[in-house]
């Protein structure tokens, strides 16, 4: 078979290039996201038993995507490239295939939240790239010469691609692409009319069986062969069909104390996994408590739990007496997959004000006394804008600076 000529391969290899380095570093912004993709994978294919590798093991495939990238973007290692860049688009054809003939709840996680493609989408591009890859590989032979300068520039990519993901597992994603994003308003504070408080959501209960999920008024709940999987508020007919964040959490009591963000200055510590914080974490976690109410914000300690497995979560961690009952007197009860929708850090904070988000801050940078000063007697709408600017500037300029490099030395 007659190979096409070079600059069509080259284009196609780039294009290919472009779509796997930019899939990449889209799961590498945010690890966490990428880990729970995996889950759902996991799950879908009944692979419960290798969750715990969720996480490293989608790690390990963004890297790969984004090494892959790299190189065919600049032309290096060519017929290697071409062979990983096939496999890897083979597997990920048949995978998306298997989507689309089962249609699973679940997302197929190409771009990690920044794109979100139906299970036919999906496949139709990795159809669109099997097609360039043919064009730009076959017959694997005559690929043309590297050029030796583009070892330097692959080198200093790669540079930067690893410090942007030791950047993300440490601290929060530099660009938020979930529901909970700067500026974005909680739900419990767009529930009633000013007018005349009248309820504009209905609530339903979305339940789980055989693979596929069902939404359930609460008049007419399933038997016990579903499997409860979250509780969510649509918005009646005649209403803003805006989307708006839920954070539902209770009290030890069982009663829903929701309104409690949506006050002036809070701050929310929250915990989605309290078998993974230690003793000193929560003894930060308490400092970090008394020092916020001291400074005038209204601190919530909100933890993926139930009462009695969090007192047992903190007697476990070794903690003092005095300072556990303070935890656990402070602490509420909210849904998994809100908390670490709403903060990917494990022990990060959130700022709320009146009900909008202002920014957030990882457990590793947690805002210490003067942090808190500054952020009490500063402006909302400065600290919100600077927040959302600083973190979207930071990463398109990383983006500028890795196809710049590739394209230009």
């Amino acid at each position: 078979m007659k190979p096409l000529p070079m600059r069509i391969r080259r284009f196609c290899a780039f294009i290919t290039g472009v779509v796997f380095f930019l899939s990449g570093i889209f799961k590498l912004l945010d690890p966490v996201g990428a880990g729970l993709v995996m889950e759902d994978y996991y799950r879908f294919f009944h692979l419960d038993f290798l969750v715990f590798s969720a996480k490293p093991v989608a790690l390990v495939l963004a890297l790969l995507e984004t090494v892959t990238g790299a190189a065919l973007i600049t032309g290096l290692w060519r017929k290697v490239t071409a062979i990983a860049a096939s496999v890897l688009l083979g597997f990920f054809t048949l995978l998306t295939l298997v989507l689309v003939i089962f249609n699973p709840v679940m997302d197929c996680g190409c771009f990690g939240e920044v794109i979100h493609l139906t299970h036919m989408e999906t496949f139709v591009k990795n159809l669109i790239l099997c097609a360039l890859a043919l064009a730009a590989f076959l017959p694997y032979r005559d690929f043309g010469h590297n050029r030796r300068r583009k070892y330097v520039s692959f080198t200093m990519v790669m540079a930067g691609v690893i410090a942007f993901t030791v950047y993300s597992l440490l601290y929060i994603p530099l660009v938020n692409y979930t529901d909970f994003k700067p500026a974005s308003r909680l739900l419990a504070a767009e529930r009633f009319y000013e007018t005349d408080g009248e309820d504009m959501f209905d609530y339903v209960l979305v339940y789980e069986k055989g693979g596929k999920q069902k939404e359930f008024s609460l008049e007419n709940l399933p038997d016990s062969t579903w499997t409860f999987v979250e509780s969510k508020a649509v918005p009646k007919t005649g209403y803003r069909q805006e989307i708006f964040p839920e954070l539902t959490f209770t009290d030890a009591a069982g009663e829903y104390r929701s309104e409690l963000a949506i006050q002036h200055n809070v701050m929310v510590l929250s915990v989605y996994r309290t078998g993974s914080v230690n003793r000193a974490k929560w003894e930060k976690a308490a400092y970090f408590i008394e020092t916020a109410r001291s400074y005038g914000f209204f601190p919530i300690l909100l933890v993926s739990s139930y009462p009695q497995a969090f007192q047992t979560a903190l007697e476990k961690s070794g903690l003092d007496t005095d300072i556990a009952d303070y935890l656990y007197e402070n602490a509420y009860y909210a849904d998994y997959k809100a908390l670490i929708s709403m903060n990917r850090s494990n022990g990060g904070v959130t700022c709320f004000d009146n009900g909008y988000l202002v920014r957030k801050w990882s457990y590793l940078n947690m805002p210490d006394a003067d942090d808190l000063g500054e952020q009490a007697s500063g402006d909302i709408t400065e600290t919100l804008l600077d927040f959302s600017t600083s973190g979207n500037l930071t990463f398109k300029g990383f983006l500028l600076y890795c196809f710049a490099v590739m394209l230009l030395l």
